[in-house]
């Protein structure tokens, strides 16, 4: 198990070396999150064939294909001809040494991340093939449940602002009538039921740190916190803050 995170650790640092390079190139540092997704990919089909294969490990492996490059893709098309995110412009404006501190600070930084929050896949993938059990049939029920709202709040999102009428508003219908965050919450979701796979094994239950670094850095560091504070101060996100829950549907 340590060779392979040694192994996986050394492909996403190469991999985001690559990712950060383009941003160059590109000047638009927010390529990053159209790699996050692909990079679980290759973390997934790298470890899937260090041991033998079987029926369980394709199912895994599926919904890690299926989460990482519909997030992508999504990710990909939705920024398509909007330049660089908010979030990467203001650190583009306010940093010293920019080029240096994003390979550190924000690529090689998300690399580790990802690592992080790998695990569980490394450890399933590491293990010596098993039968279904019902506790990946948990699992699975809830990777789906999260996959399905982090899909639903996406395609919502979209449908919302193409609409003319809609310029400059909140959604607040849908699913983001329940919480104002449901693609976040939906990702922090379908994570834990990925970290169910890996307890059948021996150590498997120490993979935990994955899908916990993934929900706190979401829910308290990078994504709702800087996110929200893009609304602060207007009548309408204020109105819509006091009404609905911030990230678990039906708990405010």
């Amino acid at each position: 198990m340590l060779q392979l995170v040694a192994w996986s650790a050394l492909i996403i640092f190469f991999y985001m070396t690559i990712i950060f390079l383009l941003a160059q190139v590109l000047e638009d540092n927010s390529i990053v999150d159209m790699g996050w997704g692909i990079g679980f990919v290759f973390i997934a089909i790298f470890t899937l064939f260090v041991r033998e294969i079987n029926l369980r490990k394709i199912i895994f492996n599926l919904l890690i294909l299926a989460w990482g490059m519909r997030l992508s893709l999504y990710i990909l098309f939705r920024n398509s001809g909007r330049g660089e995110d908010f979030r990467y412009k203001n650190w583009r404006n306010s940093w010293k040494h920019f080029v240096l501190r994003s390979f550190f600070q924000i690529f090689m930084l998300q690399g580790f991340i990802m690592l992080v929050v790998a695990l569980p896949v490394i450890r399933v993938n590491a293990a010596a093939p098993r039968s279904i059990g019902f506790i990946d049939v948990i699992g699975l029920i809830i990777f789906l449940c999260g996959f399905g709202m982090e899909v639903i709040g996406d395609r919502q999102l979209n449908q919302f602002k193409q609409l003319p009428e809609n310029a400059g508003k909140l959604i607040t219908t849908g699913v983001w009538k329940y919480t104002r965050h449901p693609n976040y919450f939906g990702e922090a979701i379908l994570w834990w039921g990925i970290w169910l796979f890996a307890i059948p094994e021996i150590d498997g239950l120490f993979t935990v740190i994955g899908p916990l670094t993934i929900t706190l850095l979401i829910r308290y560091i990078s994504g709702v916190p800087m996110l929200e504070a893009k609304y602060e101060g207007r009548a309408d996100w204020e109105a819509y803050k006091s009404e609905t829950p911030v990230f678990i549907p039906f708990m405010k």
